[in-house]
């Protein structure tokens, strides 16, 4: 294959290189398109075809139903490793070894207490205001607490607001969903791991001691590292080229945890068990909402089936299949909501239909079904997402600020009204 690639505009060709990344994926280099052509761009809705950046943090094949962090396949991370050593591995390259790793650790506990103030913010919101919006402003707000911008020169001042980052926003999940339920609001116990403290900062009750339960834990830290990254999504699009203005961090997983919260991205989640309630509220007979599903004519969409980058199974949703079955076993759930969507879940695996083109069950569809036999209020779901994300949103600003990459500034085709005459007030 040839190292370059020709364009011809106008009866002029010009050349342009070809960039092969380590999995032989291939970009064209256009930076110089516009300066060296006069004017000319190129354009892509979405930029679903467009590379926005050089990483070494995710490669995703959607074709082939790939997912690896730094080089390590998903289901590796998720059998063998837990949530902090994965978030270690992204932020900075490499799997810790033990005193890295017990260092990390100790060092975001230590980062772990939030300012008494942020809980005045926190109670001004309604009780009923989106769990997603109330942990955007919140995360914002920590900027507040923290003023002096990251030294990203220096590595010991980026480690410190990492760890920070790390330590707090899981209080802040807690909060908010505590908030809603009208629970105190606590703070972590340092003589427990990551995974399980999130779990006794959410559900603890004031008035009795709290058990862990080690299925719920397992399958917390499987959903946490499934989610952790993606690649170019949108979310961690929008943190990277938030970052690029040089923004700070906080205020850049801000933004990223805003553009999580639509239902095309984060919200998958919270839509599925959404649908759910709304085939029960019809009667739940599921046979009838596969047969809408398939009817081009009828608006029904059956929520977390299928995914817009893996065309084979979502390599998350065999994991976390697992992990939904034990977690319902465990607990003996007894749930119609449930029992709907492993109806939906079987029918669609032996369906010819959603068989041929590929639409299985994903990772959202696995998620939900989980967090709400955990007894997390579906409003949280996203909140969830958004927590096991964290450390790839990291990673990914990280990476964006040491490679020094230019500030983002797509261009665009403008489609308005050519030159007008302007006309006074009193003659329009």
């Amino acid at each position: 294959m040839s190292d370059t690639a020709t364009f011809e505009v106008n009866g002029e060709k010009y050349e342009f290189p070809l960039i092969k990344g380590t999995e032989n994926e291939v970009a064209i280099d256009i930076k110089s398109l516009r300066g060296g052509t006069g004017g000319v761009i190129t354009i892509d809705p979405g930029y679903k075809n467009t590379g926005s950046c050089e990483s070494a943090i995710t490669f995703l094949d959607g074709e082939k139903g790939i997912l690896r962090y730094r080089g390590y396949a998903i289901e590796d991370l998720a059998e063998k490793a837990d949530f902090l050593e994965v978030a270690y591995a992204l932020i900075f390259g490499e799997l810790p070894n033990k005193e890295q790793l017990e260092k990390f650790h100790a060092d975001i506990k230590e980062k772990s207490v939030v300012d008494e103030d942020l809980k005045k913010i926190l109670e001004s919101f309604p009780r009923t205001a989106h769990p997603m919006g109330v942990l955007s402003s919140l995360t914002s707000a920590l900027t507040a607490f923290n003023p002096s911008a990251v030294d990203v020169s220096s590595e010991e001042a980026m480690y410190n607001a990492i760890v920070k980052l790390l330590g707090k926003i899981p209080i802040l999940v807690a909060w908010t969903m505590r908030r809603r339920l009208g629970l105190p609001l606590g703070y972590a116990d340092n003589s427990l791991g990551y995974v399980e403290n999130i779990l006794k900062m959410m559900f603890h009750q004031p008035n009795q001691e709290y058990v862990q339960n080690p299925v719920l834990v397992d399958a917390l830290d499987k959903l946490l590292i499934l989610h952790a990254d993606h690649e170019q999504n949108c979310s961690t699009s929008t943190v990277r080229i938030v970052g690029s203005s040089h923004a700070g961090l906080f205020a850049s997983i801000s933004a990223g945890i805003s553009a999580l919260w639509g239902p095309l991205h984060g919200g998958a989640n919270q839509a599925v068990l959404e649908m759910l309630e709304a085939i029960k509220e019809d009667g739940g007979d599921t046979k009838k909402y596969m047969a809408k599903a398939k009817d081009k004519e009828d608006p029904f969409r059956l929520m977390g089936f299928g995914h817009r980058v893996y065309k084979n199974f979502d390599p998350r949703a065999r994991i976390i299949k697992k992990a939904a079955d034990e977690v319902l076993g465990d607990l003996g759930v007894e749930d119609p909501i449930l029992e709907i969507a492993k109806g939906l879940e079987q029918e669609a695996l032996i369906d010819e239909y959603f068989v041929k083109r590929k639409l299985y069950p994903n990772v959202d569809f696995y998620s939900g079904i989980i967090y709400r036999a955990m007894g997390i209020p579906v409003e949280m779901f996203t909140v969830m997402f958004a927590l096991g994300r964290l450390p790839g949103w990291i990673a990914q600003w990280r990476e964006m600020r040491m490679r020094k990459e230019p500030i983002g500034r797509p261009r665009q085709i403008y489609i308005g009204e050519n030159h007008r005459e302007f006309k006074d007030l009193d003659k329009r």
